[in-house]
Protein backbone atom coordinates (compact mmCIF):
# COMPACT_ATOMS: atom_id res chain seq x y z
CA UNK A 1 0.00 0.00 0.00
CA UNK A 2 0.94 2.92 -0.79
CA UNK A 3 1.00 6.41 1.25
CA UNK A 4 1.66 10.59 0.69
CA UNK A 5 4.88 9.55 3.01
CA UNK A 6 6.24 6.68 1.54
CA UNK A 7 5.58 7.05 -2.30
CA UNK A 8 9.06 7.97 -2.41
CA UNK A 9 8.57 11.05 -4.40
CA UNK A 10 11.91 12.86 -5.69
CA UNK A 11 10.87 16.88 -6.17
CA UNK A 12 14.21 18.62 -7.59
CA UNK A 13 13.06 22.46 -7.01
CA UNK A 14 15.71 22.97 -10.31
CA UNK A 15 13.62 20.65 -12.59
CA UNK A 16 10.22 23.25 -11.39
CA UNK A 17 11.99 25.51 -14.18
CA UNK A 18 12.10 23.34 -17.56
CA UNK A 19 9.72 20.63 -19.07
CA UNK A 20 7.24 19.28 -17.40
CA UNK A 21 9.29 15.56 -18.34
CA UNK A 22 12.03 16.65 -15.91
CA UNK A 23 9.36 17.04 -13.35
CA UNK A 24 10.24 14.25 -9.88
CA UNK A 25 8.32 10.93 -10.01
CA UNK A 26 5.53 10.33 -8.54
CA UNK A 27 4.49 6.33 -8.04
CA UNK A 28 0.82 6.18 -7.41
CA UNK A 29 0.70 2.54 -7.84
CA UNK A 30 2.00 -0.22 -6.16
CA UNK A 31 3.32 -2.96 -8.32
CA UNK A 32 3.08 -5.92 -5.73
CA UNK A 33 -0.70 -5.33 -4.75
CA UNK A 34 -3.55 -6.91 -6.94
CA UNK A 35 -6.38 -5.47 -4.43
CA UNK A 36 -8.21 -2.35 -4.23
CA UNK A 37 -7.16 -0.99 -1.01
CA UNK A 38 -7.43 2.43 0.43
CA UNK A 39 -6.66 3.79 3.87
CA UNK A 40 -6.61 7.11 5.16
CA UNK A 41 -4.11 9.03 2.23
CA UNK A 42 -3.42 5.79 0.37
CA UNK A 43 -4.96 3.93 -2.53
CA UNK A 44 -4.09 1.45 -4.64
CA UNK A 45 -6.12 -0.22 -7.29
CA UNK A 46 -7.62 -3.77 -8.64
CA UNK A 47 -6.10 -5.84 -11.15
CA UNK A 48 -9.62 -7.67 -10.65
CA UNK A 49 -12.75 -6.96 -12.65
CA UNK A 50 -11.72 -3.83 -13.54
CA UNK A 51 -13.25 -3.46 -16.91
CA UNK A 52 -14.33 -0.23 -18.80
CA UNK A 53 -17.98 -0.21 -21.27
CA UNK A 54 -18.01 0.10 -24.88
CA UNK A 55 -14.26 -0.75 -25.87
CA UNK A 56 -12.61 -0.60 -22.28
CA UNK A 57 -9.79 -2.50 -21.94
CA UNK A 58 -9.41 -4.67 -19.07
CA UNK A 59 -7.63 -2.89 -16.35
CA UNK A 60 -5.49 -6.01 -15.97
CA UNK A 61 -1.90 -6.83 -14.14
CA UNK A 62 0.09 -5.59 -17.10
CA UNK A 63 -1.53 -2.14 -17.41
CA UNK A 64 -1.18 -1.93 -13.66
CA UNK A 65 2.79 -2.37 -13.95
CA UNK A 66 2.81 0.05 -16.80
CA UNK A 67 0.99 2.82 -15.05
CA UNK A 68 3.66 2.06 -11.83
CA UNK A 69 6.36 3.32 -14.57
CA UNK A 70 4.19 6.26 -15.49
CA UNK A 71 6.33 10.15 -14.35
CA UNK A 72 3.42 12.51 -14.65
CA UNK A 73 2.17 13.19 -11.74
CA UNK A 74 4.34 16.04 -10.35
CA UNK A 75 4.90 18.02 -6.82
CA UNK A 76 6.56 20.27 -4.51
CA UNK A 77 8.18 19.89 -1.26
CA UNK A 78 5.09 19.97 0.51
CA UNK A 79 3.57 17.06 -2.00
CA UNK A 80 1.29 19.33 -3.55
CA UNK A 81 -0.08 18.09 -6.94
CA UNK A 82 0.69 19.90 -10.60
CA UNK A 83 -0.74 19.37 -13.94
CA UNK A 84 1.21 16.60 -16.21
CA UNK A 85 0.76 18.95 -18.88
CA UNK A 86 1.22 22.48 -17.80
CA UNK A 87 2.63 22.20 -14.54
CA UNK A 88 0.15 24.44 -12.45
CA UNK A 89 -1.29 23.51 -8.76
CA UNK A 90 -4.02 21.58 -8.64
CA UNK A 91 -6.16 22.09 -5.70
CA UNK A 92 -9.37 20.18 -5.78
CA UNK A 93 -9.59 16.68 -4.75
CA UNK A 94 -9.85 14.40 -6.56
CA UNK A 95 -9.21 16.30 -9.86
CA UNK A 96 -10.11 15.12 -13.21
CA UNK A 97 -9.03 17.81 -15.23
CA UNK A 98 -6.70 20.99 -15.08
CA UNK A 99 -8.63 24.09 -14.61
CA UNK A 100 -5.79 25.86 -16.60
CA UNK A 101 -5.59 23.69 -19.63
CA UNK A 102 -8.18 21.54 -19.54
CA UNK A 103 -6.07 18.30 -19.65
CA UNK A 104 -7.21 15.41 -17.82
CA UNK A 105 -5.40 14.20 -15.01
CA UNK A 106 -4.32 10.47 -13.81
CA UNK A 107 -5.93 9.20 -11.06
CA UNK A 108 -5.48 10.85 -7.33
CA UNK A 109 -4.62 8.18 -4.80
CA UNK A 110 -5.05 10.50 -1.93
CA UNK A 111 -8.85 10.49 -2.90
CA UNK A 112 -11.47 8.01 -1.41
CA UNK A 113 -14.75 6.68 -3.53
CA UNK A 114 -16.59 8.75 -1.48
CA UNK A 115 -14.63 11.76 -2.70
CA UNK A 116 -15.23 10.49 -6.13
CA UNK A 117 -18.41 10.06 -6.74
CA UNK A 118 -19.08 13.28 -4.62
CA UNK A 119 -21.32 11.14 -1.37
CA UNK A 120 -21.07 12.23 1.96
CA UNK A 121 -18.96 9.18 3.74
CA UNK A 122 -22.23 7.60 5.18
CA UNK A 123 -23.52 4.22 4.90
CA UNK A 124 -27.19 5.74 4.16
CA UNK A 125 -25.75 7.68 0.94
CA UNK A 126 -28.75 8.89 -2.14
CA UNK A 127 -27.86 5.98 -4.57
CA UNK A 128 -30.07 8.00 -7.32
CA UNK A 129 -27.76 10.92 -6.53
CA UNK A 130 -24.96 8.81 -6.79
CA UNK A 131 -26.29 7.30 -10.17
CA UNK A 132 -26.26 10.61 -11.66
CA UNK A 133 -22.81 11.55 -10.41
CA UNK A 134 -21.29 8.24 -11.81
CA UNK A 135 -23.42 9.61 -15.84
CA UNK A 136 -21.86 13.00 -15.34
CA UNK A 137 -18.39 11.47 -14.42
CA UNK A 138 -18.54 8.95 -17.49
CA UNK A 139 -19.72 11.56 -20.06
CA UNK A 140 -16.69 13.52 -19.11
CA UNK A 141 -14.25 10.76 -18.75
CA UNK A 142 -15.28 8.37 -21.33
CA UNK A 143 -12.22 6.86 -23.51
CA UNK A 144 -13.94 7.63 -26.77
CA UNK A 145 -13.99 11.63 -25.97
CA UNK A 146 -10.51 11.26 -25.95
CA UNK A 147 -9.64 9.33 -29.05
CA UNK A 148 -8.23 12.30 -31.18
CA UNK A 149 -6.10 13.34 -27.76
CA UNK A 150 -2.80 12.68 -27.04
CA UNK A 151 -1.86 8.90 -25.97
CA UNK A 152 -1.40 10.20 -22.73
CA UNK A 153 -5.17 11.62 -22.14
CA UNK A 154 -6.53 8.25 -23.83
CA UNK A 155 -4.50 6.90 -21.07
CA UNK A 156 -5.67 8.45 -18.35
CA UNK A 157 -9.65 8.80 -19.36
CA UNK A 158 -9.39 4.82 -19.16
CA UNK A 159 -7.79 5.18 -15.78
CA UNK A 160 -10.30 7.64 -14.37
CA UNK A 161 -13.21 6.36 -16.01
CA UNK A 162 -11.77 2.49 -14.74
CA UNK A 163 -11.83 4.00 -11.27
CA UNK A 164 -15.29 5.77 -11.27
CA UNK A 165 -16.43 2.48 -12.49
CA UNK A 166 -15.18 1.11 -9.43
CA UNK A 167 -16.38 3.75 -7.13
CA UNK A 168 -19.93 3.50 -8.32
CA UNK A 169 -19.87 -0.12 -8.28
CA UNK A 170 -18.79 -0.23 -4.84
CA UNK A 171 -20.76 2.50 -3.37
CA UNK A 172 -23.98 1.38 -4.90
CA UNK A 173 -24.96 -1.55 -2.89
CA UNK A 174 -25.07 -1.82 0.83
CA UNK A 175 -22.45 -4.55 1.51
CA UNK A 176 -19.73 -3.30 -0.68
CA UNK A 177 -20.23 0.11 0.53
CA UNK A 178 -20.12 -1.42 4.17
CA UNK A 179 -17.19 -3.60 3.24
CA UNK A 180 -15.44 -0.43 2.08
CA UNK A 181 -16.16 1.89 4.84
CA UNK A 182 -14.58 -1.03 7.30
CA UNK A 183 -11.84 -1.34 4.96
CA UNK A 184 -11.17 2.63 5.11
CA UNK A 185 -10.66 2.00 8.77
CA UNK A 186 -8.43 -0.68 8.26
CA UNK A 187 -11.04 -3.48 9.14
CA UNK A 188 -12.42 -6.08 6.87
CA UNK A 189 -13.76 -9.79 7.06
CA UNK A 190 -12.17 -12.69 6.36
CA UNK A 191 -12.82 -15.22 3.80
CA UNK A 192 -13.97 -18.12 4.99
CA UNK A 193 -15.33 -16.73 8.45
CA UNK A 194 -18.80 -17.19 9.97
CA UNK A 195 -21.18 -14.93 11.55
CA UNK A 196 -19.14 -15.33 15.27
CA UNK A 197 -19.64 -18.89 14.86
CA UNK A 198 -23.35 -18.36 15.91
CA UNK A 199 -25.10 -21.71 15.76
CA UNK A 200 -28.67 -20.52 15.77
CA UNK A 201 -27.96 -18.32 12.89
CA UNK A 202 -25.65 -21.32 11.24
CA UNK A 203 -28.29 -23.62 11.58
CA UNK A 204 -31.17 -20.87 10.25
CA UNK A 205 -28.99 -20.19 7.18
CA UNK A 206 -28.73 -24.38 6.26
CA UNK A 207 -32.62 -24.59 6.56
CA UNK A 208 -33.18 -21.75 4.09
CA UNK A 209 -30.82 -22.79 1.41
CA UNK A 210 -32.29 -26.32 1.88
CA UNK A 211 -35.96 -24.87 1.49
CA UNK A 212 -34.25 -22.73 -1.41
CA UNK A 213 -32.74 -26.29 -2.80
CA UNK A 214 -35.97 -28.35 -2.38
CA UNK A 215 -38.34 -25.22 -4.06
CA UNK A 216 -40.17 -26.98 -7.15
CA UNK A 217 -42.26 -23.45 -7.99
CA UNK A 218 -41.13 -20.19 -8.60
CA UNK A 219 -43.88 -18.53 -5.47
CA UNK A 220 -41.71 -21.16 -3.15
CA UNK A 221 -39.02 -19.50 -4.76
CA UNK A 222 -40.10 -16.42 -4.68
CA UNK A 223 -41.40 -16.34 -0.86
CA UNK A 224 -38.04 -17.12 0.18
CA UNK A 225 -36.65 -14.11 -2.12
CA UNK A 226 -38.90 -12.03 -0.10
CA UNK A 227 -37.79 -13.31 3.43
CA UNK A 228 -34.31 -12.06 2.01
CA UNK A 229 -35.52 -8.72 0.93
CA UNK A 230 -36.62 -7.94 4.17
CA UNK A 231 -33.57 -9.42 6.14
CA UNK A 232 -31.30 -7.73 4.28
CA UNK A 233 -33.12 -3.96 4.82
CA UNK A 234 -33.20 -4.82 8.39
CA UNK A 235 -29.52 -5.67 8.54
CA UNK A 236 -29.16 -2.39 6.37
CA UNK A 237 -30.72 -0.12 9.03
CA UNK A 238 -28.91 -1.85 11.95
CA UNK A 239 -25.18 -1.62 10.20
CA UNK A 240 -25.84 1.93 9.37
CA UNK A 241 -26.62 2.90 12.95
CA UNK A 242 -23.74 1.15 13.71
CA UNK A 243 -21.76 2.81 11.69
CA UNK A 244 -23.12 6.04 12.70
CA UNK A 245 -22.41 5.35 16.39
CA UNK A 246 -18.57 4.53 15.36
CA UNK A 247 -19.15 0.87 16.77
CA UNK A 248 -17.34 -0.99 14.06
CA UNK A 249 -17.03 -4.47 15.62
CA UNK A 250 -21.18 -4.40 15.76
CA UNK A 251 -21.13 -3.34 11.98
CA UNK A 252 -18.91 -5.55 10.92
CA UNK A 253 -20.85 -8.52 12.46
CA UNK A 254 -24.10 -7.59 10.89
CA UNK A 255 -22.01 -6.95 7.46
CA UNK A 256 -20.88 -10.69 7.86
CA UNK A 257 -24.26 -11.68 8.43
CA UNK A 258 -25.26 -9.82 5.19
CA UNK A 259 -23.27 -11.47 3.17
CA UNK A 260 -24.35 -14.61 4.09
CA UNK A 261 -27.80 -13.23 2.80
CA UNK A 262 -27.28 -11.46 0.22
CA UNK A 263 -25.53 -14.58 -1.36
CA UNK A 264 -28.70 -16.75 -1.10
CA UNK A 265 -30.91 -13.54 -2.28
CA UNK A 266 -28.48 -14.47 -5.71
CA UNK A 267 -29.40 -18.01 -5.32
CA UNK A 268 -33.42 -17.08 -5.10
CA UNK A 269 -32.72 -15.21 -8.33
CA UNK A 270 -30.57 -18.24 -10.29
CA UNK A 271 -33.63 -20.55 -9.04
CA UNK A 272 -36.30 -18.17 -10.44
CA UNK A 273 -34.21 -18.15 -13.86
CA UNK A 274 -33.83 -21.92 -13.83
CA UNK A 275 -37.79 -22.39 -13.45
CA UNK A 276 -38.86 -20.06 -15.75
Amino acid sequence: MLSLNNLGVICISQALQHSPKLLAIRQWLSKASSRATLCNNSITFSSKGTRRHTGFRLLNESIVKHVSSLQTTFCTASGKLHCWNCSQSIEQTPAFFCLSCNFVQPPDERASYFLIMECDQTFALDTQRLQKTYLKLQRSLHPDNFSQKTAQEQEYSEYQSALVNKAYRTLLKPLSRGLYMLELNGMGIEEGTDAGADPLFLMELMEINQALDEARSKEESAKIGASMKEKLKDLTEQIDASLHKGELQAAKALLAQMKYFANIEEKVKEKLSELM
